[in-house]
Parts: C-alpha cells; structure tokens; sequence
C-alpha cells in the first residue's frame, strides 16, 4: 500500500542529470507547447525532464520517446519493468560506497556488468556520485568520469525511482533505442516533436556533444535541420532547443521558424563561475 501512495505522491522526475539537461527550463519549456498535440515524439531523450513534467500534467498523453545511447535506453526501460530489483541493487551500491568510496567508485567504473539490472545500477550510481554527475564516454564509448566530491550522495532514490516506474508502465509509452531521424516515418500531423540534441559547441573549449561515443556533428545537425523542415512539411508541431550559435540560426531563418533566446544555465560546468549568463535557442513553427 505504501508502493502505491509513493507513486501518487511523488511527481516523478528526471533520474539522472545529464549534460544539457532541462530540468530549470521546464517554465520556458511549458510556455511553449501548443494548445493541443497528438502524440508526444521526443528523439534526444536524455534525463527526460520535459517528457515527466507533461506527464505530470497530462497522465494520459501518448508519448513515443527514443535515444541513441543504448546504455540511456536500458536504464528507462529497466526502471519500468524491475523498479524493486534497481532499488535494491542500488542499495548495495551506497552501502559499499560509505565504506570506501574512493576505491569502490573507481571499482565500479572499471566494471562491466552482463545483467540489465547490474548495468542500470551501475549508470545510476556512477552518475549520482561522479564529479558534477557529467554523464560523458571517451573515443571508445567507456565511461571515464572521476569520483565526485559528496559527503552524502542520494543514490537510491527510491521513491522517485517508483513513481518514474509507475507512469512509465502506460501502454500509451514507447520507449526505443534508435536514430533521430526514425520519427519521420511514425509521426502524423499534429504531432509534437520536440528536439533537444547534443548542442553545438559556442566556443573552442565548451563541447557537450559526446554522450555517446560517437559525437553530434555539424553534419549532424544538417541532417536534423533537414528533418525538422521534413517534419514541418507534415504539418508536424516542432519545437527545437540548442545553443545560441550562427550556425544554428542561420538553418532555420525561414519564415515559419519562430525564434527566441532564454537564458539557460550551465550546472555541468566545472569552473562554477562560468555556469551562468549563458543563453540558448528555443526555435518552433506554431
């Protein structure tokens, strides 16, 4: 009885923090979704912040959500079907971690579990206790962040693990592990796809586009500014975030691309004085 009260109680929320995320956009972000849309496409999954907060409000909205990174992928689809047997897990994981953590993070980094439940643990407890929770794989696709610095990491989470779990079970909910471009065959008219790709690097020492080991190009994102007129063309509601760069501006001065600047933070930086006055691109056609 107490499983289900947790999951009516708690909002679910994004389980991981993820570069780019958009958990303090969520005000802007809501301001702009249309009146009325059919299903729900999200493309560039990432810590899902979005896709909770419209199922916060909209319990029943179909939604088709979708990531490159398989490990990503695993790690929804894992919270969905075995919520208790990740907690579980998950508890493991902090025990072993207050006695040494230094050891036992670097230990688990090394790692490389067989098991969904084990490779889900892992993520999560990585991610919950590396420096500034920067999700981030080298050339080889191997996880390579150091050890944060925490007195007391929340890394089980319990209670939002369930309530994720919970709304995620809707059958109205997709989740698939594939390219960006696949929403173009599955999406109709009326549709919302909202983008939130790997951004454009602004400058010659920010890049937040290696989330998996195979980094998002400026061919990338020709391929997707392509895709977003294709999806235009359907009469598809797109809406679009990424940094505020002329590259970006420059594909989408059409005149049925409405574009705006917000000011956006920047919590993974490492030097804490240069994660603000940053702004970014919300770019739609509605």
């Amino acid at each position: 009885m107490r499983q289900q009260f947790n999951q009516l109680l708690v909002s679910p929320k994004p389980f991981v923090k993820w570069a780019g995320g958009k958990r303090q956009l969520i005000s802007v972000l809501s301001e702009n979704l249309p009146k009325t849309m059919g299903t729900y496409f999200e493309p560039f999954l990432g810590g899902g912040a979005l896709l909770f907060h419209i199922l916060s409000e909209q319990h029943d909205q179909k939604c088709s959500i979708s990531d490159l990174n398989s490990d990503l992928v695993l790690t929804y689809t894992t919270i969905r079907d075995k919520p208790e047997e990740l907690i579980s897990s998950l508890k493991t994981h902090a025990k072993n971690y207050q006695k040494d953590s230094k050891s036992y993070y670097y230990s688990i980094r090394e790692s490389n579990p067989r098991s969904a439940i084990e490779k889900t643990s892992r993520l999560l407890f990585l991610n919950r206790t590396c420096f500034n929770g920067l999700y981030r794989v080298n050339s080889k696709g191997k996880f390579n962040v150091p050890l944060g610095k925490y007195t007391n990491p929340n890394i089980v989470n319990e209670d939002n693990i369930r309530s994720v779990s919970h709304v995620l079970q809707s059958k109205k909910i997709s989740i698939n592990c594939r390219d960006f471009e696949s929403v173009l065959e599955n999406s109709k008219k009326g549709d919302l796809v909202y983008f939130d790709p790997p951004y454009q690097p602004v400058s010659d020492t920010s890049n937040f586009t290696s989330y998996t080991h195979k980094s998002f190009t400026i061919k990338d994102l020709k391929r997707l500014a392509k895709l977003c007129f294709d999806l235009d063309s359907k009469e598809c509601k797109v809406m679009l975030s990424n940094s505020d760069s002329p590259e970006v501006e420059d594909m989408f001065r059409e005149k049925q691309w409405k574009i705006q600047k917000i000011e956006a933070n920047r919590s993974i930086n490492s030097n804490s004085k240069k994660r603000t006055g940053h702004y970014e691109l919300l770019i739609k056609n509605y």
